[in-house]
């Protein structure tokens, strides 16, 4: 291995003994880039909600719910990048750090590619299973054909924001993401409200800051990497059992995703069946857990850095400590935001919506959110630290035992329960998300089990080191 690619890592590396403020600041960091995309995506619907013709909202909610159902699979790639290059830099493997991002970002880019050569099959399956009227459907079709051209820049900003995570690098994480979601809010407006550009502008608005926030990543990427490494590492991007290892993985972790996303969809489908009401206050809880996620999905995310750097190391001790503290913080907020709804049911939903039809009588469910947030508080917490792990088969099986032993049985039974139909849909997704921390938690023990740091391996094994699904 060359000098300039084997060099340690430990600039890099902060120090073991502070985990309490070494969690906290990758959690923060985390959890404000993670608020910015609700906030950006938010401005967008009031811009396009002032205008005089409703269908553009319309359009774009629909292609929305595509183009997000894409990406959501995808995003594995970020989850993958995270773990990987966590333990490079426990293990203070330079050439195994950058070899991660490199061959992680080249995945990408074939990814986003295919995307786009792909836009019409993906539009006419996408909208053809939908039902709309023709204003909405061409309002659909403009922001998506527009959207679609940053599919690139989307995925490789996911393994770029997944490389700086693994390697701790907090304040650049927000930077990326305050820039790329501002930028979005600014050009929604010049687009839409100033130029008229409708739908099409709203999807050139996040295109084009999709690729301004990877430029930018581009340029401090360039400013740290000497293109000397580069050259050495070129030969060995195309390793292919490294990238089998990886696909492995990637694909595991998006049949969890998959697996998690489809189950909330039942949810919602079934919610609907009840009637307008009960889908709306449904619709209401959910809205209060998404917002709770966006905070716990932050420390979830500095777990996964964490252990994967622990594991890197070799260092259960720090593994067990982690898991308390972040476990310990996450449940707080969960069981906060559900106390809060509650104590005032009133309050918060009236925030949320005028018609009192609806929430006079969301006090009937909602003290579902109690054991909802707390269970996924807690499970959402160890799906990041399996991530950091690189575990993916565990979180796929996992996955697939939780729908089928706690989502399935009595979501099947609400059928024939009438009366308490939602009550029942309700225990479903609670059952789902215990059922998925019960098995996360029986398979902690292994994992604190004492490993001997390995020195640094070249990166071509690094892969190997995964588990065998």
């Amino acid at each position: 291995m060359e000098n300039n690619t084997s060099q340690s890592l430990d600039q890099t590396i902060p120090n073991q003994d502070d985990l309490l403020p070494r969690f906290f600041r990758l959690a923060i960091a985390n959890v404000l880039s993670n608020i910015m995309v609700p906030l950006a995506n938010t401005m967008s619907v009031a811009f396009l909600g002032h205008l005089s013709e409703i269908n553009h909202l319309a359009g774009v909610a629909l292609a929305g719910n595509l183009s997000s159902l894409v990406f959501l699979f995808l995003a594995s790639l970020r989850m993958s990048t995270t773990g990987l290059t966590a333990q490079a830099v426990g293990r203070d493997d330079r050439e195994a750090m950058l070899l991660v991002g490199l061959r992680n970002a080249l995945i990408a880019l074939v990814l986003g590619i295919a995307i786009i050569s792909l836009k019409n099959p993906l539009q006419e399956l996408g909208f053809g299973l939908l039902t709309a009227t023709p204003e909405v459907k061409a309002s659909a079709i403009a922001y998506f054909n527009a959207q679609v051209w940053g599919a690139p820049a989307v995925l490789l900003n996911f393994v770029l924001l997944g490389w700086l995570i693994g390697r701790e690098k907090n304040g650049l994480v927000v930077l990326l993401s305050v820039t790329g979601n501002i930028t979005n809010i600014a050009l929604d407006y010049l687009f839409i409200t100033q130029w008229g550009w409708e739908s099409t502008g709203a999807g050139l608005s996040y295109t084009t800051s999709q690729y301004l926030a990877l430029s930018i990543g581009l340029i401090i990427v360039c400013l740290e990497v000497k293109w000397q490494e580069l050259q050495n590492l070129a030969g060995k991007i195309w390793d292919t059992s490294a990238i089998v290892s990886t696909f492995t993985l990637g694909g595991n972790i998006l049949l969890n995703n998959f697996i998690f996303l489809s189950a909330v969809v039942i949810f919602n489908y079934e919610s609907a069946a009840q009637g307008t009401i009960t889908y709306a206050e449904n619709a209401l809880l959910l809205q209060v857990i998404f917002l709770c996620s966006f905070f716990i999905e932050g420390l979830g995310f500095g777990t996964e850095a964490l252990s994967g750097n622990f594991k890197g190391k070799g260092d259960s001790t720090q593994l067990v400590a982690l898991v308390k503290i972040s476990v310990g913080t996450s449940l707080l907020i969960g069981l906060f935001f559900a106390g809060v709804c509650v104590l005032f049911p009133q309050t918060v939903f009236g925030l949320l919506t005028s018609h009192k039809e609806i929430t006079e009588q969301i006090d009937t469910y909602v003290f579902w959110l109690l054991p909802v947030l707390g269970f996924i508080s807690v499970a959402y917490i160890l799906d990041g630290y399996f991530l950091g792990l690189t575990e993916g088969h565990t979180l796929r099986n996992v996955s697939f035992l939780s729908f089928v032993v706690g989502f399935l049985p009595p979501d099947i039974a609400a059928f024939s329960v009438h009366s308490y139909r939602n009550h029942i849909l309700w225990l479903a997704l609670s059952l789902f998300l215990l059922v998925r921390l019960v098995l996360f938690v029986v398979q902690l023990p292994r994992t604190f089990q004492t490993e001997i740091p390995q020195p640094a391996m070249s990166s071509s094994v690094i892969t190997e080191q995964l588990p065998e699904t």
